[in-house]
């Protein structure tokens, strides 16, 4: 049985509120992670409190140097990590470790705080007054993770909550819950005292239970777009500070005088890498000019006969991608792959006739390409969150645009050419968080800011970089004023400094 980590400790919860965590590659059952009470998620919230009235008195020098420490524990760790990852969520084993890579390159940013929480100061903003700022703590922070990605988006989080002084209590993915518990027992041996890193393995009760408790003052999410609406509206109500992370439906424009070979592997990779499971992912190609569509999709079609689709972690060759998280996820996915076909998009190739998909005990598909695929089509508007690629025809790079400028979601973005003119009129016009110039993912380094517009966010600030500093410290201005001598005569006036 799977349970928290409260105070230090590893408990079992006494729900009786079970989840089954599986092998998404063979469909074998690995566990069961037991999912907590409302009360006992309070409980770790408690306990946190209680840490944050020492942990927020650390110095960020000290602080930091705890960071450090775990951040050299991963890397001694990195394989063991990453094949936990493969063998809970499915994918392949590079992609595992490159995932634990980039969080903690938003470790290695957060041991940087003694620079970053420094704070303004002004001298003489009026006759011997002095005003400085101090960004302090909030206090008790937490996490709601999705299944995708265990390790990264969690390290997007409590690295700066920690970092800057508060607590943190994590409440993971039900679908892959272990590896919080590793990356808790890691920060232990790293120093860091029992009660400030906790994690609650939980459903919607230790979620309204976060989003509700009075001693809660930030809530980190990233997930689907209906449940960041609700976790936001919900927190805020409750006084809460709250970034929540929604869904993407994220678009490549290809122009005409595009390196096609380079296009080619670059949505081979953004397509179909960790199955399609990102928020990152591309899931359309709008290609300019019905010439150049027809070099794409034939490209395509020649390199998806070559996608090597297995288990995670074979090793020789290594699999490109390997299975969807759950059974009833690669069902959602297929449903969608017939939604296209009866709307009328062109199925060049289906994913569902991979040897693997439906023969086997594993979640697996093949990698799906659509062609002839317009925006009216539920495959277009909606995140599919699998394997499955769009071909959207347009005529112009304006028309591209007005395209991806008019779809709900604003996550992140990329445009293949080698024109520098058209390169500037993209990245100006277009109104998506994230752009990406002949890079086909353009997600931030840990020291710019992740995130997306319009529904793929709710909240004014992103997550890790100054933005993520910012989220976990509340701003206090201190003015201050030494007289040389004497008493100060009462002012019964707006004071102005003159």
């Amino acid at each position: 049985m799977i349970g928290n980590f409260v105070g230090g400790d590893f408990l079992l919860s006494n729900s009786e509120n079970l989840a089954r965590v599986t092998n998404p590659a063979t469909g074998e059952e690995l566990d069961q992670v037991v999912l907590s009470t409302a009360e006992e998620t309070a409980q770790a919230i408690e306990v946190a409190h209680q840490a944050f009235q020492t942990w927020s008195k650390v110095t960020p020098l000290n602080r930091s140097r705890i960071l450090f420490r775990f951040k050299a524990l991963v890397e001694e760790n990195l394989d063991t990590l990453a094949t936990l990852i493969t063998v809970e969520h499915g994918k392949v084993f590079s992609d595992a470790k490159g995932e634990l890579i980039r969080g903690l390159e938003v470790v290695e940013f957060a041991c940087g705080i003694p620079h970053l929480q420094k704070g303004e100061h002004s001298r003489d903003v009026g006759s011997r007054i002095d005003s400085h700022s101090m960004m302090m703590p909030l206090g008790v922070c937490a996490g709601i993770t999705p299944f995708n990605f265990p390790a990264m988006v969690p390290m997007w989080m409590f690295p700066l909550a920690l970092a800057t002084g508060n607590t943190f209590v994590l409440k993971p993915s039900e679908k892959n819950p272990t590896l919080s518990l590793k990356l808790a027992q890691l920060l232990q041996q790293a120093g860091l005292p029992e009660g400030v890193f906790n994690v609650v393995q939980g459903d919607k009760e230790s979620v309204d239970e976060i989003l509700f408790h009075p001693l809660v003052q930030a809530v980190s999410f990233v997930g689907s777009t209906p449940i960041a609406e609700y976790v936001y509206s919900t927190g805020s109500h409750y006084g809460k500070r709250v970034q929540a992370l929604g869904g993407a439906k994220n678009h490549m424009v290809i122009m005409p005088d595009a390196d096609l070979d380079q296009v080619t592997n670059a949505l081979m990779g953004a397509a179909y890498g960790s199955a399609g499971e990102r928020c990152m992912a591309i899931s359309v190609a709008v290609v300019v000019g019905d010439e150049t569509a027809d070099q794409v999709v034939n490209k395509l079609s020649a390199a998806l006969d070559k996608l090597n689709v297995g288990p995670g972690y074979d090793e020789q060759p290594e699999n490109d991608m390997g299975p969807l998280v759950t059974g009833e996820h690669r069902d959602r996915v297929a449903s969608y792959i017939q939604s296209g076909v009866e709307e009328g998009a062109h199925l060049i190739i289906d994913g569902r006739d991979h040897p693997l998909a439906y023969t086997s005990n594993g979640f697996f598909l093949g990698g799906t390409l659509f062609d002839q695929v317009t925006s009216d089509m539920k495959i277009y508007k909606e995140e599919i969150f699998g394997p499955v690629l769009c071909v959207v025809r347009v005529s112009s790079l304006q028309e591209a645009i007005d395209l991806v400028n008019a779809h709900e979601f604003g996550n992140g973005t990329s445009i293949f050419t080698r024109d520098g003119a058209c390169s500037r009129e993209y990245t100006d016009q277009i109104q998506v968080g994230m752009v990406g110039v002949n890079i086909p993912i353009p997600v931030p380094m840990a020291f710019h800011c992740f995130g997306g517009w319009k529904r793929s966010l709710f909240g004014p600030l992103h997550m890790h970089g100054p933005d993520g500093v910012r989220f976990f410290t509340r701003m206090k201005t201190v003015t201050t004023r030494w007289p040389d001598a004497g008493r100060v005569a009462a002012d019964f006036v707006m004071p102005t400094m003159k």
